[in-house]
Parts: structure tokens; sequence; C-alpha cells
């Protein structure tokens, strides 16, 4: 399998360091607009389209990262989710395309969590909340029980939302 990440900054190598620790990936490859390091542009994701590639849009803007995918959906090409081996993610919540849960991140029971959010280093995200598309829940921040964050908001490092 490959993936090919649109965005080599930081948080495109965070996703790289994931996906190679998952081990599903032979290849990694990223398209960047303002790398010139990157195997291409972004807008060339078209390019890499075949049976055993998937995509992710790896921009810590939330807006951005939902544009692209969008881009990628109307496409119908398909986008990884990861869950770091370390994060803890209920059998019962529901976690949507292009999410990442990083390292030490936590789920809690029924709690929803949508399409291409990131959940970030020892975030948590109690029981029975409802994280909508695009959420950023930053490195240890904590959502707590049945709480609704809105679509494409960033909750900051270490915040309570209570």
């Amino acid at each position: 399998m490959r993936l090919v990440i649109l965005g080599a900054g930081g948080y495109g190598r965070v996703i790289a360091d994931l996906a190679r620790q998952s081990q599903r990936f032979d290849e990694i490859i990223f398209l960047d607009d303002h790398n010139g390091n990157a195997a291409g542009v972004c807008d060339t994701f078209s390019a890499y389209i075949d049976s055993d590639t998937e995509f992710y849009p790896a921009f810590g803007n939330n807006e951005i990262r939902m544009r692209w995918l969008k881009k990628l959906k109307d496409a119908k090409v398909p986008v990884c989710s990861l869950i770091h081996a370390s994060a803890y993610v209920s059998p019962t919540a529901k976690i949507g395309n292009g999410t990442m849960v990083l390292p030490h991140a936590c789920i809690g029971t029924d709690a929803a969590v949508g399409e291409g959010c990131i959940i970030n280093m020892n975030a948590v995200v109690d029981h029975d909340c409802v994280i909508e598309n695009g959420v950023h829940v930053c490195l240890g921040a904590i959502v707590k029980s049945a709480k609704t964050v809105r679509e494409n908001t960033k909750v900051e490092a270490g915040q309570v939302i209570a």
C-alpha cells in the first residue's frame, strides 16, 4: 500500500510518522505546493490514484483540511484514517473518515468523532461527546462528557470544555 500525504509541513510529518508506525504502508509520498522536496504539488494528486493508494490532507488549518477532504472524496479516492496503538478508543465510539487519533489520546464510550478531525496527543474526548467534522482537539485538551464541539473548531492545547 502507498500513502500520499498532501502537505509536507509539521503535521504532514506527524502523519507520516504515524503511518510508518502502523506498518500499513510500503511507500509514503508527499505532495506540497511550497516544499521543493515533495514529489509534486497537491493538485497533481490524481496522477497517484490507483487501487493500492490512500490519500490524506495533512493541513493543520481546519478549513483547508476539510476543503481538501471534500476534493478527495469527490475524486472517489480512499482517504486514510489512523489510530495510534497507544490511543484508547472505546469500541462503542464512532470515528469518521479521515480522522487521525494520535498517541495517548482517549475517546470514550459512545463518543462520535466526525470526518477530518485531529485528536491530538494526550487529548481526551469523554463519553457521549459529539465532535463535529474538521475539529482539532489539541495536545492535552479535554472535552468533558456529553459536550458538542462544533465543525472546524480548534480546542486549544490544555483547554477544558466543561
